[in-house]
């Protein structure tokens, strides 16, 4: 007889069995660049998203489908996993959600905070209301001129947007657009296209991470190919198995998907990630012109950080042996330590045993003392008694 299943499992498993292939979800091909999987995403996102759709539960079982789809075909590892064998692979159960903030309750949005707070991270999304507006063209853009920083605070899930001009010149030579705040809040630092009907469409977007005092996000685009680091996903597995997470640590370093900017208007924008307040920031655009050292010196430390993630997956499998014999010497070690202590031990009884006198131990010896010393006493006392009337039948006793 079968063994009993809950509801939920049975549920569980329905929806295993329903689920559909992502490729088909996002409606993209299996030879999809990572672009247009990021851009169909953003449009179905955007489309089935719980703030314009109401309570309308098809529309958010849509939301969940798209973006469980996204998080398996964005992710390199997952995409690869996934085309070899299916969900399984991928352990789909697992798969991590970014979550809108400006779409969740005030409660929701307390526990998320107090996760963020202890360490774990949390992937978080930009508001839909804030790119719908970019989409219809209804936001306010104000010009961002190269090298003159502008200095702001940007409330939380809204966005300031700037536009940046650059000549055919500056685009040749490199262009830079940098974020930082000092007070360490969270960020992101957005790229949108120019659609033809003149709204914006999200095409990059860069979170911000800690360095030293402040954080700071930036995008680079110089002509050659830039990376980006993203330790979202292996930050949980560090606590899981920290060897596993060193090995896996430069995964999510990847090429950016825009190495160069055509000459012309280019909008960014700074979106506020914080959970509860105001983001202080600065942002600043740059020609690279001048940094030519910068430049070459950004090429050599990235090329060495590629040839150190190529090594690494050999490291991985020369450590994990070297670490199984370790292990198994650890075991006999422990066990040879044992059986000598066993064997020391049996020694020196057979040792103690070649002898005439009898073993006595401590707590019978102190217990024959204490008797010995009683009787001693008891004795004394009768002697004295019988001395006492001796004296006492005494003639002279009395006089």
């Amino acid at each position: 007889m079968p063994p009993h299943r809950s509801k939920s499992e049975k549920n569980d498993g329905l929806a295993k069995h329903l689920r559909r292939d992502p490729y088909d979800v996002l409606g993209v091909s299996r030879n999809s660049t990572d672009q247009e999987i990021k851009s169909a995403y953003r449009k179905m996102a955007l489309k089935y998203h719980p703030d314009k759709n109401g309570n309308d539960p098809v529309a958010a079982d849509m939301f969940k489908e798209v973006t469980f789809s996204h998080n398996i075909l964005s992710d390199p590892d997952k995409r690869r996993q996934y085309d070899t064998a299916g969900f399984e692979a991928v352990e789909a159960d697992n798969q991590e959600m970014e979550l809108d903030l400006s779409s969740l309750g005030a409660v929701n949005t307390m526990f998320a905070a107090l996760f963020s707070k202890l360490g774990v991270p949390i992937k978080t999304t930009v508001s839909a209301t804030v790119l719908e507006e970019a989409l219809k063209g209804a936001v306010t853009i104000r010009p961002l001129l190269l090298g003159q920083p502008i200095s702001r605070k940007v409330e939380k899930q809204c966005a300031h947007f700037y536009s940046v001009a650059i000549t055919e010149e500056e685009a040749r030579d490199g262009f830079v657009c940098r974020v930082q705040s000092s007070d360490k809040s969270k960020f992101k630092l957005l790229y949108f296209d120019l659609e033809e009907t003149g709204g914006l469409s999200l095409a990059l977007q860069e979170d911000s991470s800690k360095t030293g005092k402040v954080t700071s996000a930036g995008m680079y685009f110089l002509g050659f190919p830039v990376y980006c680091l993203d330790q979202t996903g292996n930050s949980v597995s560090a606590a899981k198995d920290p060897d596993a997470a060193f090995f896996k640590k430069l995964d999510g370093f990847q090429p950016c998907e825009i190495t160069e900017l055509k000459p012309g208007t280019h909008v960014f924008a700074v979106y506020g990630d914080n959970f509860f307040k105001s983001v202080s920031y600065t942002i600043e655009a740059i020609c690279a012109a001048p940094f030519i050292e910068e430049k070459e010196n950004l090429r050599a430390v990235e090329a060495e950080i590629l040839s150190k993630r190529a090594e690494l997956s050999k490291f991985e499998t020369e450590y994990r042996e070297v670490l199984a014999q370790f292990t198994e010497m650890t075991s006999r070690y422990m066990k040879e330590m044992r059986e000598i202590d066993e064997l020391l031990k049996q020694r020196n009884e057979v040792h103690a045993s070649y002898t005439t006198i009898p073993l006595i131990k401590r707590s019978s010896s102190r217990n024959k003392r204490k008797a010995d010393s009683k009787a001693a006493k008891e004795d004394g006392e009768t002697r004295e008694t019988h001395a006492e009337q001796v004296i006492k039948k005494s003639p002279t006793f009395g006089v």
